[in-house]
Order: structure tokens, then C-alpha cells, then sequence
């Protein structure tokens, strides 16, 4: 009888088991970005919504699963068309890098235009999250491109990598300097040439003599071992930035059914907090690798600093110009954006929204 009591509790544990499996449901969704997975703002999008969406719909007694096709490093397109990839649904969910989108974007842009404010990642997002709470502005930036924002993709603070010793500003002097789209304007009013490139290419670029140097972030430059080609890294320091976003094509975010909404929005949201965690945790070991594989490190002097910030022309004026030409209340926006700068706990070294 015992054995027959056994025989029959396995018969039925094997029969749930396999309804259950005959209940669940496997949506497939892409998930892309341009850069590889060795890079943050990448990694990040794996260690928090890859990797805990399918265990918290079985916490929550889902039938859906999550079926991922992972296709980073530019396998669907490349650093300048992440936007795009989002809004026509090559991919359905993705890194945005709009920092290569000024004229589309000009409001996730902000920060670009006011270097020399804020140091800390957590500040950036912060402020951001305030503002596209706050501001229909910030948020319709997104909607127009068919796009849900989940949370800001924020930087360690942006340094120089060169191939020479930066002391002064004078020495960037026609010299070739690489950058990513809005950060053109920190280097054109020193007499460098900008070179509008993305961090996949910088590498090559550099080797192959097509730039002098780099103004990036050591926590995307190490990854690649740039200081390898531009062993001069001069610690200038201008600033963190929020410089993209974790998001997703609308019409598919729509598409999903309710219950696997309300999973992943919260998973969605730690996307920065992993970001910022793994920012600054690689800026620490970063400096160590630089230091260990031979780089020449040094911190420009306070005074060539505050010179490069004072010399600037007003770039938030600037902004403030060509944004309001869009029709956009660009001055007030700008004015908000530095006060709540300033309450989050930032010191600017140049108070860009006065003279505006």
C-alpha cells in the first residue's frame, strides 16, 4: 500500500509539473546595444533586467518567461543610430546613447552643456530622474521617438587620454582630439580639431594617426585599454554626465501583457543604481590598472582648469539659443537644471545659468 501511496504522489507531482510547463508562456524579446558588454552602461542592462526579470515573474506566480536574444557590440547597429534601433524596433529594448543626438535630444543633453559642474554620478541621476518627472519637455524627447525611459545611464567624470604631456591649454593646440558628439564643445575653443567618434573606434583611430587624443571616461576607456595608445591620461576633470538611458520601443512595451509590466518596470529603474555602482567601482580599479600598465597619470593644475572652465564661451547660452528655436522654454529649463544641481549638493565652477 505504501509503495502504491508512493507511486501515486509522483504520478501527480510529474503531472503538475508538466501542466505547469504546458501553462507557461515564453515571450521573445531583443535586448541591444552598440557597445559590448564589457562596457557599464551594458553591463548594467544584463545584471539587472536579463538577469532578474524570469525569477521575479516566477516569484510572482507568472505564466510568462522571458525568452532573451542578447545582441550587443553593434551586432544590429552601431553607436550612431541607437535611437533609431529603439524607435523602429530593431531592437526591443536597448541602451540609448543620446549623446550623439544634440539636435534631436537637446534636453538629455543638458549636462554637455555645462562642464565643470557636478563630479558625482549619483547627483546626475538624480537631478535627471527629477526632471523627467517634473518636465513634460524632458519626457516628450522620448515619446517622440517611440521610446520608453526606464533610468539615465550616467558617467564618471570625463579625463584626457593623449598620445603627448598635457600641462596647459596650449599644448592641445592643433591636435586632433576624439569625442563623442556633444562633447565637440569642450574642445573647440582651444584651437584642437574635434573629431566626432564613438568608444568602439577610438582605439584604431588613435593607432592609426587619425587622432592626437581622447576625451572620455576612464571607466570606458580601460575596457578598451586605451591608455595603451594615449598613455598620457591628464586627470581634468570635467565633470559627470548623464549622456543616455536605458529604454524600450514603445509599441512593444505596450504590447507586453500587464502583469509582466509591472515586473520589469521596477527591474527596469535599478538600471541605474547597477550603473552607477559599477562606474564607480571600475574608476577605482581603473586608475590602479592605468598606474600598474605604465601610464603617465597626472592632474591638470587647478589653475589651467578654472582657465579652460572661464574660457569657454557661455556653451549653456548657447544651448539655451539653439534650443529655444525648437520652441522649447529652454531658458527656464536650463534654470531649473542648475538649481536643482546646486540643492543636490554640486559645486559648479562656472555658474552656467547666470547671463543667460
Amino acid at each position: 500500500m505504501k509503495t502504491k501511496t508512493c507511486c501515486l504522489i509522483a504520478a501527480c507531482l510529474m503531472w503538475a509539473s508538466a501542466a505547469a510547463a504546458q501553462q507557461t508562456e515564453t515571450i521573445r524579446l531583443t535586448i541591444a546595444s552598440s557597445h559590448p558588454p564589457v562596457i557599464p552602461w551594458v553591463a548594467a542592462m544584463k545584471n539587472t533586467v536579463v538577469a532578474k526579470t524570469n525569477n521575479a515573474l516566477a516569484a510572482k506566480g507568472s505564466k510568462y518567461r522571458i525568452e532573451w536574444n542578447e545582441a550587443y557590440g553593434g551586432v544590429l547597429y552601431n553607436f550612431e543610430n541607437t535611437i533609431e534601433a529603439i524607435e523602429q524596433g530593431i531592437t526591443d529594448f536597448g541602451w540609448v546613447g543620446t549623446l550623439w543626438e544634440p539636435a534631436k535630444m537637446p534636453l538629455q543633453n543638458i549636462m554637455f552643456a555645462t562642464p565643470f559642474t557636478n563630479d558625482d554620478p549619483k547627483i546626475n541621476v538624480k537631478v535627471m530622474d527629477e526632471l523627467m518627472a517634473k518636465s513634460p519637455h524632458f519626457r516628450k524627447e522620448w515619446e517622440d521617438q517611440n521610446a520608453v525611459y526606464f533610468s539615465a545611464t550616467t558617467s564618471d567624470s570625463y579625463q584626457l587620454f593623449t598620445k603627448f604631456p598635457v600641462n596647459k591649454l596650449e599644448d592641445l593646440k592643433g591636435k586632433k582630439i576624439l569625442a563623442a558628439g556633444a562633447v565637440g564643445t569642450w574642445i573647440d575653443a582651444l584651437g584642437a580639431t574635434f573629431v566626432n567618434s564613438g568608444i568602439p573606434a577610438f582605439y584604431n583611430a588613435l593607432q592609426t594617426g587619425v587622432g592626437d587624443g581622447v576625451v572620455l571616461i576612464p571607466s570606458g576607456a580601460v575596457p578598451i585599454k586605451l591608455h595603451e595608445v594615449a598613455p598620457y591620461v591628464t586627470y581634468v576633470n570635467f565633470g559627470a554626465v548623464t549622456f543616455g538611458a536605458f529604454a524600450a520601443n514603445k509599441k512593444k512595451w505596450d504590447s507586453l501583457p500587464q502583469e509582466v509590466r509591472d515586473v520589469m518596470l521596477p527591474i527596469a529603474k535599478e538600471y541605474a543604481a547597477e550603473n552607477i555602482s559599477i562606474v564607480l567601482d571600475r574608476e577605482t580599479k581603473g586608475l590602479e590598472r592605468m598606474k600598474a600598465d605604465g601610464a603617465k597619470i597626472s592632474t591638470l593644475p587647478a589653475a589651467e582648469r578654472k582657465r579652460w572652465a572661464d574660457f569657454m564661451p557661455n556653451l549653456a547660452k548657447v544651448w539655451v539659443d539653439d534650443t529655444a528655436k525648437k520652441g522649447l522654454p529652454a531658458k527656464q529649463l536650463m534654470q531649473d537644471y542648475m538649481t536643482a544641481m546646486r540643492a543636490a549638493g554640486a559645486k559648479p565652477a562656472r555658474n552656467w545659468d547666470k547671463d543667460l
